[in-house]
């Protein structure tokens, strides 16, 4: 995600910023550092072992820079003006325009507004308190760009999200499904359901919320910490347990209903049929007591189907049968989601 390049000469970065960060929160004027030359779309890396002339500056300082928003990346047409600097010392180029654009409180304070600049503010550079995995993916969405590139963890979505949040770039109005980041998000839910749903609990994204709940089926609601609850909030908490006592309480209605008896016959009557009906019940029972909100129509079938095998009529074993799968496709049509 970063590309490192060696210190070259002190007439090209500014003297000793990258050792000393500035203290204040509010954005100091700063000469771009440019990097060497490049002729392809991410600046090169080449390590250049020519002391300082000057001699006052070690010549083996390294500068990081971001691979996708360096200098003379082609993101917009025009030039980057603001370079924002990670905790871990990460350089990244923006445009100051496009970022005060997508924030509602110019970045919390740190980047003036464009009528307030004064005309020998060219350039600024900007402290962030964030690591360069996160702001990476920070400015991925203010660029409206992909950073699936990158494979962020859900901990560094999460982490940019609030980063979003506290520099005034509201995440409903970014993460949608048209959006690279909800597409991103999704797509790791089925392997980390609960921290996806908490991620979009806490930023109320009903939106991603409802998909991600439906990988929530399986898991268990009393394992459930206070720290995560408290995450999750009581709205998207209790959407959460009505979802799973919900899908169970339609189970127990579905088995509820045996199979339809049919005509009496000179080999079975209503009587005969008493059985049947007293079998499902029993396996009914069984199934109803282990039953989960994630339960497989697999199970559902081989609860019933078997009791086939003990009948003598075949109207009993055809009604059975047809019972059975009434019961998986109705199973199957019960709300999977919030």
């Amino acid at each position: 995600m970063v590309c490192r390049l060696p210190y070259v000469a002190p007439t090209r970065y500014a003297d000793n910023s990258l050792q000393e960060r500035p203290g204040s929160s509010r954005a100091t004027p700063f000469q771009v550092p440019t990097p060497p030359p490049s002729e392809s779309g991410s600046p090169v890396c080449p390590w250049d072992d020519t002391p300082d002339p000057a001699g006052d500056i070690p010549a083996n300082i390294v500068i990081s820079i971001s691979a996708t928003f360096h200098p003379t990346s082609d993101i917009l047409p025009t030039r980057p003006d603001t370079m924002l600097l990670s905790s871990d010392d990460v350089f990244f180029y923006t445009h100051r325009a496009t970022m005060l654009a997508k924030s509602t409180n110019h970045w919390t304070g740190l980047m003036p507004s464009l009528s307030t600049l004064r005309s020998s503010d060219t350039s600024m550079v900007v402290p962030c308190p964030e690591p360069a995995p996160v702001l990476n993916v920070v400015l991925h969405v203010v660029y409206e760009l992909s950073c699936a590139f990158y494979k962020p963890s859900l901990d560094v979505i999460s982490a940019a999200i609030d980063a979003m949040a506290a520099y005034g770039i509201p995440p409903k109005d970014h993460i949608a499904p048209s959006t690279p980041l909800y597409a991103l998000i999704l797509a790791q839910a089925p392997t980390n359901p609960i921290a996806a749903y908490v991620l979009a609990a806490s930023h109320d994204l009903y939106s991603l919320a409802v998909p991600v709940s439906s990988h929530l089926l399986s898991f268990p609601l009393r394992s459930l910490t206070d720290e995560l609850t408290e995450k999750i909030g009581p709205a998207y908490l209790k959407r959460l347990f009505f979802l799973h006592y919900g899908r169970l309480e339609a189970l127990r209605r579905l088995l509820r209903a045996p199979p339809h008896p049919h005509t009496p016959t000179d080999r079975c009557d209503f009587a005969d049929q008493q059985g049947m009906t007293r079998a499902w019940a029993l396996s009914s029972a069984y199934l109803a007591w282990d039953a989960r909100p994630d339960l497989p129509a697999s199970a559902i079938a081989a609860a019933f189907l078997p009791l086939a095998d003990r009948l003598t009529c075949c109207l009993c074993k055809q009604n059975l049968v047809e019972r059975t799968n009434q019961v998986i496709v109705q199973w199957s049509m019960v709300k999977r989601s919030i």
